[in-house]
């Protein structure tokens, strides 16, 4: 495989992963793992990947991924997270539910749940739940971010600071090695950070790839989590985070 074919599939793996490994691209491209080692240090150098031990990440300083490329991301994951953590969500419970697809896929969970009242910062949510008759919307006022239906600013934060919620659904685009949920948009984690706040309980919804990534603005650590829902173990070092 000529190798910009190669490093292209590298980015495009990185991607919809989070993070490569050495030995992982070398078994599926069939080269050694110097070959890859020199790949990754040459996209590296290019600033599209930062190395790491064992393999490469995204770099912090790359944008999030594009919100359609993101919903068709282990979305069957996604789908199952959403159902055990509608699980635990109550018949009668008030809840806050944030920007994020993950969060979108337990707002289709919820279609059948009595008597809840859903407060989000997430068009997309709304119009998901506006198929259940029995859930009470209430959409934050803000500016609206096109690319994926999120509202955001001081208007959506003194919207939320309004309620006092049983329970705040929150998904991240990265998890931290130290326990912190991380993202990218400082405004989206400004509300975020004000969801958290005016909860009772917080839920964290996240699939595996979010363990792999990084991001720069810091949202809460693991300790402000009441409970993790996610589709495999976390390492031990995370669960001492918790």
């Amino acid at each position: 495989m000529v190798q910009s074919f190669r490093e292209r599939d590298i980015l495009e793996i990185a991607r919809n992963e989070g993070k490569v490994t050495v030995e992982g691209l070398a078994s599926r491209f069939g080269v050694t793992v110097q070959t890859i080692r020199r790949d990754l240090g040459d996209l590296a150098d290019q600033g599209r990947l930062e190395r790491v031990h064992g393999g490469a990440v995204l770099p912090s300083s790359v944008a999030n991924i594009g919100y359609e490329d993101r919903r068709g991301l282990h979305d069957t994951a996604k789908d199952d997270i959403a159902r055990r953590c509608a699980q635990a969500i109550p018949n009668g419970a008030s809840l806050f539910l944030n920007i994020g697809t993950s969060t979108e896929a337990l707002a289709s969970a919820l279609l059948y749940h009595q008597d809840i009242m859903v407060v989000t910062n997430n068009l997309n949510v709304a119009n998901i739940l506006a198929a259940n008759s029995d859930c009470q919307i209430v959409i934050a006022g803000g500016t609206l971010r096109r690319s994926d239906g999120g509202i955001v600013g001081s208007i959506a934060i003194e919207t939320i600071e309004q309620f006092k919620v049983d329970i705040a659904v929150v998904g991240c685009s990265a998890l931290d090695e130290d326990g912190d949920l991380l993202d990218f948009d400082v405004q989206e984690v400004s509300v975020s950070k004000a969801i958290i706040r005016q909860s009772r309980n917080t839920f964290l919804v996240a699939d595996h790839s979010k363990f792999q990534r990084n991001a720069p603005v810091r949202i809460a650590s693991l300790r402000d989590i009441s409970t993790i829902f996610t589709d495999k173990p976390l390492s031990k070092e995370l669960t001492l985070k918790c």
